[in-house]
Formats: structure tokens, C-alpha cells, sequence
């Protein structure tokens, strides 16, 4: 299956409700799967006058207590961030896909990485976060949608999956598995009617003195305690390099490539690899870092992911660069002549 129409039957597998969405390439084909798909299955589907429309629809949902999705491609999530700021104002859980174009502007439909600052900063007004994946394969991709859920619900927090062009192009062999969910609580909070119950009130404005502030700190616990627990990342080679590439999504699959041949010609690399985005895999690149290795971390941008490759770093070691930005893919033959002329220093 291509990526986008596996990734949205993976969304269905996983108990999706409701998926509210507007077209734009690259991601198309999943609103148009989710349109067949969804009413098959007794489930909402419902293509919004706008993105805007959309991300509000979500929110309504949401605060029933169902599952809900939307996606959408750069620009069109550009247009969806006040409502994602509400969503963790209010805290509701809720997966938003975004398959990203070349930016900035309405720039092109070839695949980029320009959105990670946007993402893993929040994207819109206020303290926020949201959890976020950058998946390499198709199979990655159908693999994290359970868990954006799950996670969704369990920290009530909008989960966002940062794909591009090329992996919701793409087609490659998949497996389904129905995995067993987490552990989650209750959606008491849900609004289902009130009827022998007090009311439930499902808010992001908070008016008295300091209550905001609060909210905030409240909110600050929740996402540490992501930032403890839900860290995913893969190393290959670390503790022999002396050179560390570190890339994500589409990009990592070059820069696999392109250590594999290194390797071969003698050459000390290995690879980092989020995936996710945010929480960060600090501690991991900090680990590497404390052994004097040289980074190179490899985007599809001007560079974003590298500031917080250098934050982890903390100045223990060099952080480089190299990236194709507006739809610019990285070679493998690019990558392998970066690493190439890399000068290892003296070990101190």
C-alpha cells in the first residue's frame, strides 16, 4: 500500500471515530480512503469547508470522548494551529497527520522536513506541546498510528505524526496487527450528557487570578512526564564511530545507506535515528556525545532538528550540518562524501 492510504486504515484499526479533513497534496489520498473507508464502517467522515473547519470539528469531537483525526500538508496545518493551541488549552487528546510539502509559503508539492520547528515547538500561541513521530517506512507509519492514539488519550494531548511527500507516496509490503492497547483511563471527563452526574465543563479559558498560570503548571507535569517515559529512538554503530549521522523520517533511510558504505571503505560512523520528535532523545545523543564523536546531522531543510541535536550535545563535541531545503532530497552519494570529509580530531 502507498503510505497515506496505509496510515489511514491503520488510524481505522486502531478504533478511529471520527476523521474530519480538507484536500491537499501531498496527503490527498487520505481523505479520499478515509471517504469510502469510514462510512463501510459505520464511522464519521466529513471533508470540512477548510482546515480551519476541520482542526474545530476535531476539538467538538474530541470532547465527546471519540477518537479523531485530521490531516492535512504543510500550509493547510499552518491554518490549523489556533484550534491544535485549544485542543491543549482544553485538554483533548487528538492525532493530527501532517504529510509535508516544500515550503515556506504554498511552495511545492515535493517532500520536505521545513516543518519540524512548527511541530515539536508547539506551532501555535501559549505553553504547549504535542507528542510527536517521524516514521522512516510505511511500516513505521502504520505502526505508530495505534500508539498516537493510545497516547492521545492517555496524556489528553494532541499527538501529531510528521511524515512527507515521498513516505505518503510510496508504496511498500505491510503487515497489519491488531497490538494490544495500553492501560487507559476512564474519559470521565467526556462531554456525554449530565444526566445523574454533575456537569463537565471542556475549556481553554481560564479567567481568575493565577488559575491559568495553574493550568499551566499542570499541564508543564504532564509533559515532563512524557518527556520521561515515551522517548523512542534507534542507534546502529554508535559505540565504535567516531562520527554519529543523525536524521529522521525519509532522510535516516539515505543516511543508512550512505553509513553502510562508509563502513565499508573503513570508516567509523554510525546513526541516530528519532523517532520521536518530541520527547526528544536527549539523553541518548548527550551519551554519545561524552565520547568526543563528531555529529553530522543529515534534514531535508535548512536545518532544524540540529539545534536540538546541539542542545543535547551541550558542547561537548562538534555538531555539523547538511540538508537540501524546498523539496531537496540528500543522496546517498552527497551524504557519503560528507562523511568522507569529515576530519576526526585528536582524542583529548
Amino acid at each position: 500500500m502507498c503510505g497515506n492510504e496505509a496510515l489511514a486504515e491503520a488510524a481505522i484499526i486502531a478504533g478511529l471515530d471520527a476523521y474530519f479533513g480538507y484536500p491537499i497534496t501531498p496527503q490527498n489520498e487520505i481523505s479520499a480512503y478515509m471517504s469510502k473507508r469510514m462510512p463501510e464502517e459505520g464511522r464519521v467522515f466529513l471533508q470540512s469547508e477548510s482546515e480551519l473547519a476541520a482542526i474545530n470539528m476535531v476539538f467538538g469531537a474530541s470532547a465527546t470522548g471519540k477518537r479523531t483525526m485530521t490531516t492535512s500538508s504543510s500550509p493547510g496545518i499552518s491554518l490549523m494551529q489556533e484550534g491544535i493551541s485549544y485542543l491543549a488549552g482544553a485538554e483533548l487528546p487528538a492525532v493530527v497527520v501532517n504529510v509535508m510539502r516544500g515550503g515556506p509559503g504554498l511552495g511545492n508539492i515535493a517532500p520536505s522536513q521545513g516543518d519540524y520547528f512548527q511541530a515539536t515547538r508547539g506551532g501555535g500561541h501559549g505553553d504547549y506541546r504535542t507528542i510527536v513521530f517521524g516514521p522512516s517506512s510505511v511500516q513505521e507509519l502504520v505502526d505508530c498510528m495505534p500508539l498516537a492514539f493510545d497516547l492521545a488519550d492517555q496524556y489528553r494531548m494532541t499527538v501529531v505524526v510528521l511524515a512527507d511527500g515521498i513516505l505518503g507516496q510510496m508504496m511498500e509490503p505491510i503487515v497489519f496487527e491488531r497490538k494490544p492497547r495500553r492501560k487507559l483511563p476512564p474519559k470521565d471527563w467526556a462531554l456525554t450528557g449530565a444526566k445523574g452526574r454533575e456537569q463537565n465543563i471542556v475549556r481553554s479559558l481560564w479567567l481568575g487570578d493565577r488559575v491559568l498560570e495553574e493550568h499551566n503548571y499542570k499541564l508543564q507535569a504532564k509533559y515532563e512526564q512524557v518527556q520521561k517515559n515515551e522517548v523512542l529512538c534507534e542507534q546502529y554503530e554508535v559505540e565504535t564511530a567516531e562520527i554519529v549521522v543523525v536524521a529522521y523520517g525519509v532522510a535516516a533511510r539515505m543516511v543508512r545507506a550512505a553509513v553502510d558504505r562508509a563502513r565499508e571503505q573503513g570508516i567509523k560512523v554510525g546513526w541516530i535515528r528519532p523517532i520521536t520528535l518530541w520527547p526528544f532523545p536527549t539523553e541518548q545523543i548527550s551519551k554519545a556525545a561524552d565520547e568526543f564523536r563528531i555529529f553530522l546531522t543529515v534534514e531535508m531543510s535548512n536545518g532544524q532538528m540540529v539545534e536540538d541535536i546541539k542542545l543535547a550535545a551541550a558542547g561537548k563535541t562538534p555538531v555539523l550540518f547538511f540538508g537540501r531545503p524546498g523539496g531537496g532530497i540528500p543522496s546517498v552519494d552527497e551524504i557519503l562524501e560528507r562523511i568522507r570529509q569529515l576530519t576526526i580530531p585528536a582524542k583529548r
